[in-house]
């Protein structure tokens, strides 16, 4: 390893909360404040040790609309001067501020940066932001390209690579049994740092207090049968995409702890894993949610690496179409795909997702002893992130 890679050394996030579950009473900020102050504990570095922090949130109104990187930072205790960036490109926004933290360690403008992402759906509303001062798309745009929702874009990906309600439900079924076998076997732990709800709630929250320290998005009674049964959300005649074979609402924060090699060196810390590569692409946004089949061949391309030198997979379950179509393109084999799951089973708390994953994929790299993780997120607008981690040994 080079003493200029940059380099991961901890990764946390807290327990998937469901809609109006158990993390409904915690403002996103605040857990927030929770996993930064979370990697201080674990590393040993001081809070004044950090350059800056780079969170990722969509739906940046009310509650999340002051920067919640820095109000996450100042919620935690973090001294004054070190300051916070927020930032938003969609699903993506977790994964792009790592992105973003990687750029600015390898140019020599911060040398420790936490990046991470934040979001709690159940108190901010995806979408409650949108056409509020005037529609999201003008006439240029509209005149331009066919621009639609992200239910109506996961149908077409349905049309387009030939996809059978049954195969969506299938895949949907096997998110919730690869996620419900990892919990139980104790996978998740070493990177869930529990919630205690009393803590961190508002004052006026009457629900329950506990503390919550395991995801409770997990189906483990859901069935083929029971999947079946659910109508179509987005096409209601014809239509085969439903709320079971769709990334859940939900509540969470995720946060990893970036710099140099050299640096981790210098304060005795581990370097768990290296940011190999990382892209960004632009993809068709009538399609919108083909981004990462883009953004994987791309990744690809650049490090000179074929599917079968990867070792794991993780594309966000955002719609099953979206890992489904992926396969069909990428040929890669389904075995390495998602193998705990994925949004489908264990949430998508849209700007906390692409770290929250990348934390995932960390610690199952580790537990496998495997070299290369590679995951890619759709985006709205139709964009792809993409991140090559390589394990440090």
């Amino acid at each position: 390893m080079d003493d200029n890679d940059i380099v991961i050394v901890d990764a946390v996030r807290t327990p998937v909360g469901r809609f109006r579950g158990s993390l409904a009473g915690v403002r996103a900020d605040h857990l927030g404040a929770l996993v930064l102050n979370a990697l201080l504990e674990r590393t040993g570095v001081s809070a004044d040790q950090v350059s800056d922090v780079v969170f990722g949130c969509v739906t940046q109104i009310g509650e999340q609309s002051a920067n919640i990187a820095r109000t996450a930072l100042l919620s935690a205790g973090w001294p004054s001067s070190v300051p916070g960036m927020t930032i938003d490109r969609k699903c993506g926004s977790g994964e792009a501020a790592v992105h973003v933290a990687v750029g600015a360690i390898a140019s020599g403008a911060a040398r420790i940066v936490v990046a991470g992402g934040a979001e709690n759906m159940s108190r901010v509303p995806m979408g409650s932001n949108r056409d509020l001062h005037g529609e999201a798309f003008g006439w240029q745009a509209l005149e331009r390209y066919e621009l639609t929702s992200q239910g109506e874009a996961s149908e077409r990906l349905v049309d387009k690579w030939a996809l059978t309600r049954e195969a969506l439900d299938a895949f949907a079924l096997q998110s919730h049994s690869r996620a419900a076998a990892a919990a139980d076997a104790g996978y998740f732990v070493n990177e869930i740092v529990p919630v205690s709800v009393a803590d961190y709630c508002e004052k006026s929250y009457d629900g329950d207090q506990g503390v919550f320290g395991k995801d409770e998005t997990i189906r483990r009674d859901t069935s083929v049968e029971k999947l079946a049964t659910l109508k179509t959300s987005f096409r209601l005649e014809g239509g085969r995409v439903t709320a079971g074979n769709s990334s859940q609402i939900s509540d969470g924060a995720a946060a990893l702890m970036l710099m140099k090699a050299e640096t981790a060196k210098a304060l005795g810390l581990k370097a768990r894993a290296k940011i190999r590569a990382m892209v960004t692409v632009g993809a068709d946004p009538t399609l919108m949610l083909t981004g990462p089949i883009a953004a994987t061949r791309l990744l690809l391309a650049q490090t000179g690496l074929t599917v079968s030198d990867i070792d794991l997979f993780e594309i966000n379950e955002a719609f099953a179409s979206v890992p489904l179509a992926w396969l069909q393109e990428i040929g890669a084999p389904a075995d390495r795909l998602n193998v705990n799951g994925g949004a489908i089973a264990l949430g998508h708390p849209l700007g906390a997702s692409g770290a929250r994953i990348m934390t995932s994929l960390l610690n199952e790299l580790e537990r496998r002893n495997a070299r290369f993780g590679l995951q890619a997120i759709c985006c709205a607008g139709g964009l792809g992130t993409a991140t090559l981690l390589e394990r440090c040994d």
